[in-house]
């Protein structure tokens, strides 16, 4: 049976389309399953399956969220804080920063690239670089401080400061990609919405209130959505710019990850260690769906 060129045309799409699809079961959906099942079960790393244990582990967190001291409960209070620390921060710079760059018409091209940068440089020269920045002693930002007449910082070595700190590192890191994807959302606007509310009289706050944000919804609500799924899943920055490699000092830079991997790896604790991946995507997908159903709105021309 000899195939027409329309058959053809959808066979190979299907083949191409089939190739994401084994993707996304292999390295995707397989691993969720196998999580849900370990999270109900007594596994350990070395003897592999272990007995049903039904809601034991996931009633273990659940007990260990009320305990003051307990691991879990200051990962998770850490996970919160990063995200209502990092996202509207994040935002907040990538759009002014974008809005800037549309002013710039020479070396515009530089400017973007030197934001963009740090975006594709790995977690682990970033942490590096910036354990470097934060030293007590020897670091760059303490030494400009004692230049200029100012105590000096203990950063990573504060219970207060050491997660702030990894979250303005996290901020600056993933700061060019928002600012590429608002400086994307800012060149559709058409132009003459602009001129027209020129004419009516309109400021540039109006302008800016008016137009450029509400047609940039979209774009905000993706970069909203998206930094948040980040900061929820932090992990290699805390892993690397701890003062002990641990979520330290005292629990203060913790995240729900990092607890994670230390109950499979450490503790090799794996119903315990799943338990907690399934919550973490029962509370990334609530806050998810919340987002899109808060900020997502439609826009009347």
């Amino acid at each position: 049976m000899k195939l027409t060129l329309h058959r053809r045309q959808i066979l190979w799409a299907y083949a191409f389309l089939s190739v994401s699809l084994v993707f996304f079961v292999v390295i995707r959906w397989y691993p969720a399953v196998l999580a849900l099942n370990i999270s109900v079960r007594d596994w350990n790393v070395f003897q592999g399956s272990g007995p049903w244990v039904g809601a034991a582990n996931f009633q273990a967190i659940w007990e260990d969220l009320f305990k003051p001291r307990s691991a879990v409960r200051a990962a998770f209070l850490n996970t919160f804080k990063y995200v209502l620390l990092g996202v509207p921060l994040q935002l907040v710079l990538a759009l002014g920063i974008s809005l800037l760059l549309m002013q710039i018409r020479r070396l515009s091209g530089f400017f973007r690239a030197a934001y963009f940068i740090p975006y594709v440089t790995s977690f682990v020269a970033v942490a590096f670089v910036w354990n470097w920045l934060y030293a007590p002693q020897a670091g760059l930002i303490n030494q400009t401080l004692t230049a200029l007449g100012l105590p000096t910082q203990p950063f990573l070595r504060s219970p207060q400061q050491a997660l702030p700190s990894i979250a303005l590192v996290a901020v600056w890191r993933s700061l060019g990609f928002a600012i590429i994807i608002f400086l994307a959302g800012l060149q559709q606007i058409p132009e003459m919405y602009y001129e027209a509310a020129q004419i009516d009289g309109a400021n540039r706050w109006q302008s800016f209130w008016r137009i450029t944000l509400p047609l940039l919804n979209p774009v905000i609500v993706y970069l909203a959505v998206l930094q948040t799924i980040q900061f929820l899943r932090m992990f290699d920055l805390v892993q690397n710019m701890s003062t002990d490699n641990a979520g330290g000092p005292l629990k203060s830079t913790t995240t729900v990850v990092l607890e994670v991997y230390k109950e499979g790896f450490s503790s090799y604790n794996m119903g315990y260690a799943a338990a907690l991946t399934i919550i973490l995507f029962a509370v990334i997908l609530l806050i998810t769906l919340v987002q899109m159903r808060l900020l997502s709105r439609r826009v009347e021309y």
